[in-house]
């Protein structure tokens, strides 16, 4: 079964409504909730990962560039999903920051990604 992740407890997606978020509002600002819910919202509604972690780094980040206070600017983003398969890891990517777009021009300053394929994390399995 599909999951998300945030921080450490694992969610099923399936249990994530994913009709309330479409990413962005008609004036480009992102839709209501926290950014991490939106990221993960944004993600599961178009790669429908197997599994999908998202974690706000923020605190890591204090002081460097584009970090603000209240957080929400740094994200460690992993992704594994079938929607990659055909794709290399620079496509990959940018398949993510395309879909993340309206987060980016809202204050999302940098992303840590990961994006694999089932089979890929399969193997980096312990």
């Amino acid at each position: 079964m599909p999951t998300t992740q945030t921080s450490t407890a694992e969610t099923p997606i399936a249990e994530t409504p994913t009709t309330e978020i479409s990413g962005a509002t008609a004036s480009g600002r992102p839709a209501a909730g926290g950014r991490a819910e939106r990221i993960r919202r944004l993600l599961s509604d178009a790669l429908a990962p197997e599994t999908l972690t998202v974690r706000d780094e923020s605190h890591r980040h204090v002081g460097h560039g584009g970090w603000r206070e209240g957080g929400e600017t740094h994200y460690e983003v992993i992704v594994v999903s079938k929607a990659f398969e055909s794709l290399g890891r620079v496509e990959r990517h940018r398949r993510i920051n395309a879909l993340l777009a309206p987060e980016f021009t809202a204050g999302l300053h940098a992303l840590a990604l990961t994006a694999l394929t089932p089979e890929e994390a399969g193997k980096r399995a312990p």
